[in-house]
């Protein structure tokens, strides 16, 4: 399994995709309480519940990892684990993964300088105070002091996407043939 974690705008969720078009690795499947967006498909985007369902499923131990976002919860199950999937995590999403000592679990930190990500956040047009507020938010979410150490580092602004997802999936390939 893959596991990218990074500020915004830093390429997890590009190279998730290229990741997934390229490569057929899977993007694991989350459960959130959020209502299903236009053009989202259930069990396909999310696995949809109540927060009444996400209670009883976390009281049960079902997932790996929850978090709280934007009044919303977010869990990852332990079934969705499995080699050639990708996940995008937190640093506690990242810490609850760590804990498992599950070899076959390979981490990526995706960097990026708060210039590049203000403008790539830009490019796919956030609005300029929206950007502002995650680049400060992300100031303090992925402070260096707060994150475990992962795998392996990737600055993203050296290669485009496509050289990035190929990178990571050689790098995730070659880690499973030396375990």
């Amino acid at each position: 399994m893959i596991i990218l974690i990074g500020a915004s705008a830093s390429g997890k969720t590009e190279v998730a995709k290229l990741l997934g078009s390229k490569y057929g690795v899977q993007k694991v499947v989350t459960h959130t309480t959020r209502h299903k967006r236009d053009g989202e498909t259930d069990d396909v985007d999310y696995h949809f519940v109540s927060f009444e369902q996400f209670e009883e499923l976390k009281n049960r131990g079902y997932f790996v990892e929850t978090t709280f976002y934007n009044g919303n919860f977010y869990g990852t199950s332990h079934k969705e684990i499995g080699d050639d999937k990708v996940l995008i995590v937190d640093p506690n999403g990242l810490d609850a993964f760590q804990k498992l000592h599950n070899r076959r679990i390979v981490t990526f930190f995706m960097d990026a300088s708060e210039t590049t990500r203000l403008n790539r956040m830009l490019y796919r047009g956030d609005a300029l105070n929206q950007a502002k507020r995650r680049i400060a938010n992300d100031k303090i979410d992925f402070d260096p002091t707060r994150i475990n150490t992962t795998d392996y580092f990737i600055d993203t602004e050296r290669h485009n996407i496509e050289q990035i997802a190929d990178i990571v999936y050689k790098t995730y390939s070659d880690h499973l043939i030396n375990l």
